[in-house]
């Protein structure tokens, strides 16, 4: 088994990537979510999901998740002809080919990877079975919650999502949230966790306005997600802090930034330029502090060295990695890259279909991609003046915190900066599985109290308020499992 399993953890080793969009004859509306299954695999089986969200474009967004691999947002690309699905990851010449049946709620197929043909069934999670437009059956939170929309003037798109207020004649503080790499919706949605949805729940209930909404091109927000880069959504984060300076219950003074990955250095990007919306203050959950390409070596080691590689394979990946990346920076014609990036993948896997290893180059090719790679997100730091609160997580296999969070602080040189280490976090901000509460007799994913707790009461100093104490209606401590239970629910109801 442990052979095979290191061929599948090769799939992680891009896994930095926006998934790939998937290509339909006739794209079927309703295929909408994420669909699970077990591999069976010599001595046991591993759990695979595939997460497919429609896009603005007429494109999807398309991801593989193995969560006993930690791989998480793992792309995929997808065709979809008719009744006929295949769903491909070239890099390790995986495959699955099946049907779609029961009116999307079921694909059927076999799992061919080297080593390895399967028979896989994947079903579509009941949490996600409902288009993302539909009304979902939910408990009335203690907060004011409306549907928004506001324009980024400088690109000429809207966006729109959720912002909730607190309870009371304010006016209150208020936070953006802006989303990590690849396509993502509002709450950001993985499997049965909404990451923003959770935060902003926990916020609005302790007295701070929350702004989240889809990013570009997913769900009700224009744009094109494939051809942004970080330095694009820094306007998107500037038209949502003005777009809160002119609501009435929100205290103008103090609109702060929270950001995820990515996101986490579009809010220090916005916070260096100082026009033309200036935050009072940036958290930063897991952001970049090296640049792109470092980042994404990293994480290479870091899968190799889970899986047990030997030195011979970690050398060889990484010897691969220097020469994909060398090609892109120094060919600036996408289509002579491409032809090149192509050509060196097909060489070093004679098995790849030649259509996959150009889908593969068009990816690597990206503007955001392009972007990434020489992103250094410490460049524009000494121009940052707010408050900022640096966090990252222990188990954080993407952005490892030792690695990036000594360059952001060193960097901050302006700012007054406070950082810590969240104990057991993993990169989406989960406690280790033993923390996680009870639900209906399963345990749930939360957000880490640590970490709520932390950021809670550090926005708090920093705006010169008194933290509220906990309203009558507010029954979400996280100090026990039965609190986090009802905390999960509003969260998870929060859209």
């Amino acid at each position: 088994m442990k052979k095979l399993l290191h061929v599948f953890f090769l799939l992680g080793l891009c896994f930095w990537l926006p998934a790939a969009p998937v290509t339909a004859a006739e794209p079927p509306a309703a295929l909408n979510g994420q669909w699970k299954g077990p591999l069976k695999v010599p001595g046991g089986q591993l759990t695979l999901i595939i997460t497919l969200v429609p896009l603005s474009n007429g494109t999807y967004y398309a991801a593989l998740d193995a969560p006993q691999q930690r791989i998480s947002r793992m792309p995929a690309e997808v065709t979809l002809k008719g009744t006929d699905i295949t769903i491909s990851i070239e890099q390790a010449g995986s495959k699955f080919v099946g049907k779609v049946k029961d009116g999307g709620t079921t694909f059927q197929g076999t799992w061919t990877q080297p080593g390895l043909s399967a028979p896989l069934t994947l079903t579509r999670l009941k949490a996600a079975a409902a288009p993302v437009a539909a009304s979902k059956p939910r408990l009335t939170p203690p907060y004011r919650e409306e549907e928004v929309k506001f324009v980024n003037t400088a690109a000429d798109l809207a966006l729109a999502g959720t912002l909730t207020i607190p309870a009371g004649p304010g006016p209150f503080p208020a936070v953006v949230l802006l989303s990590d790499n690849g396509p993502q919706n509002r709450d950001v949605e993985q499997q049965d966790y909404r990451m923003f949805g959770a935060l902003a729940d926990h916020l609005t209930r302790r007295g701070i306005a929350v702004l989240r909404f889809d990013d570009r091109g997913v769900g009700r927000s224009q744009g094109n997600h494939f051809v942004t880069t970080t330095a694009d959504l820094v306007g998107d984060a500037q038209a949502a802090m003005v777009y809160l300076r002119a609501k009435p219950l929100i205290d103008q003074r103090y609109i702060g930034l929270v950001g995820h990955g990515e996101g986490a250095n579009v809010a220090l990007l916005a916070a260096a330029e100082q026009q033309p919306a200036t935050p009072a203050f940036v958290v930063s959950l897991s952001g970049y502090g090296v640049p792109g390409r470092d980042v994404i070596m990293r994480q290479q080691m870091e899968i190799m060295r889970l899986i047990g590689s030997n030195p011979a394979q970690v050398k060889a990946a990484l010897e691969l990695h220097k020469e994909m990346v060398e090609i892109i920076r120094q060919t600036p014609n996408d289509n002579q890259a491409r032809g090149k990036v192509a050509a060196t993948l097909r060489f070093n896997n004679v098995d790849l279909d030649p259509h996959m290893a150009r889908a593969r180059a068009i990816q690597l090719t990206s503007p955001w991609s392009r972007y990434f790679l020489d992103f250094d997100p410490t460049r524009s730091l000494a121009s940052v003046k707010c408050p900022v609160l640096l966090l990252g997580g222990s188990n954080d296999l993407q952005v490892d915190s030792h690695q990036n969070m000594a360059p952001l602080k060193s960097g901050l040189k302006s700012a007054k900066v406070k950082s810590a280490r969240i104990a057991g976090a993993n990169h989406w901000y989960q406690p280790e599985m033993k923390d996680w509460p009870l639900v209906n007799g399963e345990q749930q994913p939360v957000f880490s109290p640590k970490a709520l707790d932390m950021m809670r009461e550090w926005i708090f100093e920093n705006t010169e308020r008194p933290q509220p104490g906990p309203s009558a209606t507010d029954k979400s401590a996280t100090s026990t499992p039965k609190a986090g239970k009802k905390t999960i629910k509003s969260a998870q109801a929060s859209r």
